[in-house]
């Protein structure tokens, strides 16, 4: 008598669920900060201050000579914003709230909306950060070439969907075993400082080496966005393919294991985090 008919069209189901998403990033994008612009200037922060770090040590230890033929900061830029990108969203999809999540009471909410909102919020920033970052130094310090930007931004999207797709593994392990996920997702962070490649190119490294890297698929973005960026840069051991294939292949592992998690849900699991 007084319940309230609703449209159930699919066009209508998902407006509804767009706007779930859209509502749930826009309060991801908050967390760090209750003001949106001084959230974004915090992460330019950060990312500028790896830049600068990096750009110090590549100095002094003589690693000038191993780049690419072409802008040195442009060089270390397209390592760093993968790097960032790939680890931010990584981390924000195993922040995620699970199902056990006091949100999950309220009805439109569910876990798949607040996974994807922290992927979407986490690209967001990071999109906002590399552009601010890049149309500053294109105009403050020199102009900005990119031989292919389409490819280089798909490698970019690449980076991060990598790191969505690693996240949700992580996701579906972390209500089962949480201080162990916790260790295994910062040692992963921690390893890609190195094996991400962004300090050196691959086509410099021994043919011995390539197998150190190459299960990676961060390596494997980073590399082929340079070749994307510089037009003296052609990639030699790396595949964007496999960076895709695998990490398809990690999302559904991610969703079947969450999906299983969410099933035998407990609301014990909010208090072990």
């Amino acid at each position: 008598m007084f319940q309230t008919r609703s449209s159930t069209t699919k066009a209508h189901a998902a407006a509804s669920l767009a706007s779930v998403i859209y509502l749930a990033t826009v309060r991801n994008v908050r967390k760090s900060h209750g003001n949106a612009l001084i959230g974004l200037l915090l992460n330019i922060v950060q990312t500028l201050v790896m830049l600068l770090a990096f750009y110090i040590m590549f100095t002094i230890l003589g690693m000038r000579a191993r780049a690419v033929r072409g802008d040195y900061l442009l060089y270390i830029m397209s390592g760093i914003f993968l790097f960032m990108t790939h680890t931010k969203a990584m981390g924000a999809v195993v922040g995620s709230e699970g199902p056990a999540s006091p949100m999950m009471k309220h009805a439109p909410m569910n876990t798949a909306v607040a996974i994807t909102s922290s992927a979407l919020a986490s690209l967001y920033i990071q999109l906002l950060s590399v552009t601010v970052i890049l149309f500053v130094y294109h105009v403050a310090i020199k102009p900005v070439v990119i031989f292919s930007p389409f490819g280089a931004m798909a490698m970019f999207l690449l980076a991060w969907f990598s790191g969505v797709a690693i996240g949700m593994v992580f996701l579906a392990v972390k209500p089962w075993f949480p201080n162990f996920t916790g260790i295994v997702s910062t040692i992963y962070s921690r390893a890609n400082m190195i094996a991400s490649g962004k300090m050196f190119l691959a086509n410099t490294l021994p043919t011995s080496k390539i197998a150190l890297f190459s299960w990676n698929p961060l390596f494997h973005a980073i590399d082929q966005a340079r070749g994307y960026t510089f037009i003296n840069y052609n990639p030699h051991y790396s595949n964007y393919e496999y960076a895709i294939k695998l990490s398809i292949v990690l999302l559904m592992i991610g969703l079947m294991g969450e999906f299983f998690t969410r099933k035998h849900a407990s609301l014990s699991w909010q208090a072990r985090k």
